[in-house]
């Protein structure tokens, strides 16, 4: 299957600011990837390079069988990107913004408008469609945004951070959109902070951390890296979590995997088994527990254990 999008290398600074540091990338044609870090660990820098809004400081970019910076105007007709923020014009209704973006495209009035109408009713806003965008709700505008990508049918798609500050509903409506979007045959390239959309949409998965893929694979492969299954103890008492910490790994060794909830402790099994000897030395201790479980880590937990630090960070990517 031919490779939609290849890099090598991939580097850009930002002034002091590192913000790629050499990232190598292969995406399959007709996949959806994800691109998964905290804030300030590249993503945008690396979608904003792949689209041609950026040039590489070194390294290599091939977006369907194109240079990016070489070809970069063959790279634009085949590509599309909806980024972390709305890019409709929120004066115009739902039906205008997606006619001007066909009219932008080169379609007659008559191609953008039943092209509009044919978006509209896909994404669920025809019943919006004669409303101004800014009377339209957080998740509606998210829709209208990636609709407008769609005027064009790409042949890759950028979604940075699509879902970013949407409730549930309106998460898991993206969410469809998005499978819908990959199973008519555009390849998807998503960025996210969050560990579940990655979790559920994306074939494969690269984990990005101070510009550096740091970990590849689906997302079977990267819960497998930190142990085939994991003891999640939920402790009655946040004061109790060290001397807890401190048996588990007495029983376990250097197995605790690191997490930000004062009321729990999470470690690697080498066997199911593991977990009974865990439960006596909690008990025999009085370490009283809320619940706990045995299972496979979470994408959360393997995140924890690869970077030592949540997803959601404070921002410090450069900006150009």
């Amino acid at each position: 299957m031919t490779d939609a999008i290849e890099t090598h290398g991939l580097a850009k600074r930002f002034g002091d600011t590192r913000a790629l540091d050499g990232v190598d990338l292969r995406i399959r044609q007709g996949s959806v990837f994800g691109l998964l870090g905290p804030n300030g660990a590249g993503k945008t820098t690396t979608i904003r390079i792949l689209a041609t809004l950026l040039r590489p400081d070194a390294g290599t970019a091939m977006v369907l069988g194109h240079d990016v910076v070489r070809d970069a105007r063959k790279v634009r007709e085949k590509v599309s990107l909806t980024g972390q923020y709305a890019s409709v014009d929120e004066d115009l209704t739902g039906h205008e913004n997606l006619v001007l973006m066909g009219r932008l495209l080169g379609l007659s009035w008559r191609g953008a408008g039943a092209r509009a109408t044919e978006l509209l009713e896909a994404f669920g806003l025809a019943d919006a469609a004669g409303r101004q965008v800014q009377t339209y709700s957080g998740g509606m505008r998210r829709r209208i945004d990636i609709a407008a990508s769609l005027v064009a049918i790409p042949e890759i798609l950028f979604l940075d951070e699509p879902t970013t500050g949407l409730d549930p509903r309106s998460r898991s409506q993206v969410w469809e959109l998005v499978r819908r979007i990959a199973a008519e045959g555009t390849t998807v390239l998503l960025t996210t902070q969050y560990l579940d959309e990655a979790d559920r949409l994306a074939e494969r998965l690269a984990v990005i951390d101070h510009g550096r893929v740091i970990a590849e694979g689906t997302s079977r492969d990267l819960k497998a890296s930190v142990g085939s299954s994991a003891l999640h103890l939920r402790l009655a008492s946040a004061d109790q979590r060290a001397r807890a910490q401190e048996l588990v790994s007495r029983v376990l060794g250097e197995a605790i995997l690191p997490g930000s909830d004062p009321m729990s402790v999470t470690a690697r099994l080498a066997s199911p088994a593991q977990a009974a000897a865990v439960l006596a030395a909690l008990t025999e201790d009085r370490v009283e527990l809320a619940e706990f479980s045995v299972g496979n880590p979470s994408l959360d937990e393997v995140f924890f254990a690869l970077t030592g630090r949540a997803t959601e960070t404070e921002n410090s990517e450069g900006k150009p």
